[in-house]
């Protein structure tokens, strides 16, 4: 089976920004240093990924270095939003072709590529989104978590963020529904959009996460458990023929000391060199079990699927 492997480049500003910390406005990046070490991760593991790249760092001169390497490494671009706000999804249709031209504008200027993937931030998809990026000719969107969990995670984020009230009311979907556990786990035609929509896999059956920033708070504890519960995840994604695609961030690759002022995210006491080890095991056991491709190459692969169940059908 394929499985499908990418990374959402949120940079230091837009972890700031979510948090209601106002230096996020002075936009610091650490893409200069992440993104070289990133490469080098996955050059060792031989995986090629989709990188969704946030229109406003494409803007930005002193990224752009950075995102070029990924192009140059081979790996895929998709469109990540241009500001980076997980309320997206209560943006109107106007809203939303201005949010995705202006970022598609910047991503092409600073990587050559014309996007034709999209992931919302916090998974902030809504019709709006949907319609928007299938009137824009986008091949598959990825924003969908199908876990019940969204709501503890942003109890949990609100609890340690700095929000006033008008803030804590932009984020009131921040990470989802309870009714987004209903959501299909696997890849499927948008209903009444001709799009596909690639969910981020959760453990079929029980609906648990098991992207990789999941799996190193739950390694804080106990990296054996981390790593079994990961195993059993494929088990059963295999066993249903669930194609999986699993999701990299940029703090699953830094520790303690290698971004200031992400303290409180989860795991950010865990040291670098200690997170990476865990992440090269994840992805060696992920390529041990499946064919792992980018996304445009697993989007390429799910039309094919869903084309043969036509002409069978027919």
């Amino acid at each position: 089976m394929k499985a499908a492997l990418s990374l959402d480049l949120d940079n230091l500003w837009s972890y700031l920004k979510i948090r209601g910390d106002e230096r996020w406005r002075e936009y610091p990046s650490y893409l200069s240093s992440l993104v070289p070490l990133v490469l080098d991760r996955l050059a060792s593991a031989g995986a090629r990924i989709t990188f969704f790249v946030v229109g406003a760092d494409a803007e930005r001169a002193e990224n752009r270095d950075a995102l070029r390497a990924i192009v140059r490494a081979g790996h895929d671009v998709g469109n990540h939003s241009h500001r980076h706000e997980s309320w997206m999804n209560r943006y109107t249709a106007q809203e939303v072709h201005a949010e995705l031209e202006r970022s598609e504008r910047a991503i092409a200027a600073a990587t050559g590529v014309r996007v034709s993937g999209f992931r919302a931030p916090g998974f902030a998809v809504s019709p709006a989104v949907v319609y928007a990026l299938a009137e824009r000719g986008y091949r598959y969107d990825a924003s969908t978590l199908p876990t019940f969990v969204g709501p503890l995670a942003r109890a949990y984020y609100f609890r340690n963020a700095r929000l006033d009230a008008t803030a804590r009311e932009e984020r009131a979907t921040l990470f989802g529904q309870w009714s987004d556990g209903l959501r299909p786990n696997r890849p499927h035609r948008m209903a009444n959009a001709d799009l596909l929509e690639l969910p981020v896999t959760v453990t079929p059956g029980v609906r648990t996460p098991f992207h990789v920033s999941y799996l190193l708070y739950v390694a804080s504890y106990s990296r054996p458990a981390a790593l079994a519960y990961f195993r059993s995840a494929l088990a059963a994604c295999a066993w249903t023929k669930t194609m999986p695609s699993l999701l990299l961030h940029p703090l699953d690759f830094l520790g303690a000391g290698d971004a200031p002022g992400l303290e409180f995210f989860p795991g950010m006491t865990m040291r670098g060199e200690k997170k990476r080890a865990f992440v090269d095991a994840v992805l060696r056991e992920y390529a041990r079990r499946f064919e792992v491709v980018a996304m445009d190459d697993a989007a390429a692969h799910v039309e094919r699927e869903l084309a043969c169940r036509r002409e069978a059908v027919a």
